[in-house]
Formats: structure tokens, C-alpha cells, sequence
């Protein structure tokens, strides 16, 4: 049975997450080498840029997603963000993506956020299943985004 925990109480695991997040997201990344992206998210788990939750299961990282100040250059006025929400194909279909993403609601609204914000290219209806609100499209990276938001 896998568990949930803090990335910053777990950090051997940051620069693997950062790479997979680096690699399936790899059109925002375009600019950013690996080695800085993963400073970046190392650093973003003490001053709150990037707060992660990740799953594990016998030690081994399954995927993981994030609470982010600012994750759309578009919107630098929204925030903040569910981000970074990514499982390992291999432990697909298990529920963790939910649960991830229900631990980072509910971080954001213990730390007094009345929303959330999100962008996604193909998960739309994924979202809006479970309770995010359409907002709009926008394009960014080259390609076609929805923007989403959810009161917590």
C-alpha cells in the first residue's frame, strides 16, 4: 500500500521527481536546463515555490504533485497552483493521482487559500469530474491549455 508524504522530509526523492517532471512536461522545460530545474524544485520545498507531495510505496517513488506560488507566466496574477501532478506509468490506475491532488487541496486550504488554480493541455475533463470549473483557453509552450480553478 503506498503512502503520502512531504517531498522536503523525503528530499533523496526531489531530483528523481524533478526529472520525471522534466521529462513528461518536457515542452515547458524547453529553456531550463535539468540540472537548474532541479535546483529550482529542491529549493522550492523550503520557500514554498513548489510544495510537494509524493507517493511511495516500499521506498520506491510512484509520482508525486505539487502546491506552486506561480506555475503560467500568462496568469502571474493567479495563484496558487496544483502542479507537477505526475504518477509512473507503472502505478497508474491505483487512485494515487487523486489522492495526491486531494493532499495538496487540502495543504492549500490548511494554509488559509480560498482556491486553487490549474492548467492542463489533455486533462480537462479529468479535472472537471472532480469538482475544478472551467475557466478559459490560452496557449503557451506551443500548445493549446485549459485553465481551471476549484474553491476549496
Amino acid at each position: 500500500m503506498f503512502q503520502t508524504v512531504l517531498l522536503c522530509d523525503h528530499m533523496d526523492y526531489s531530483d528523481t521527481f524533478a526529472s520525471w517532471l522534466h521529462e513528461q512536461f518536457a515542452y515547458e522545460f524547453a529553456t531550463q536546463a535539468l540540472h537548474d530545474w532541479q535546483q529550482e524544485f529542491r529549493d522550492g520545498q523550503n520557500d514554498g515555490n513548489w510544495r510537494a507531495v509524493i507517493a511511495l510505496e516500499n521506498g520506491q517513488l510512484l509520482g508525486g504533485a505539487a502546491l506552486a506560488k506561480h506555475d503560467s507566466p500568462d496568469y502571474s496574477e493567479l495563484g496558487p497552483w496544483l502542479a507537477c501532478v505526475l504518477v509512473a506509468p507503472s502505478a497508474r490506475k491505483r487512485g494515487l493521482a487523486e489522492q495526491l491532488i486531494t493532499e495538496v487541496c487540502s495543504n492549500a486550504k490548511e494554509t488559509g487559500h480560498q482556491k486553487l488554480y490549474l492548467h492542463t493541455q489533455d486533462r480537462r475533463h479529468y479535472y472537471a469530474k472532480r469538482g475544478w470549473e472551467y475557466l478559459e483557453s490560452f496557449r503557451a509552450w506551443g500548445k493549446e491549455h485549459s485553465l481551471m480553478q476549484r474553491r476549496l
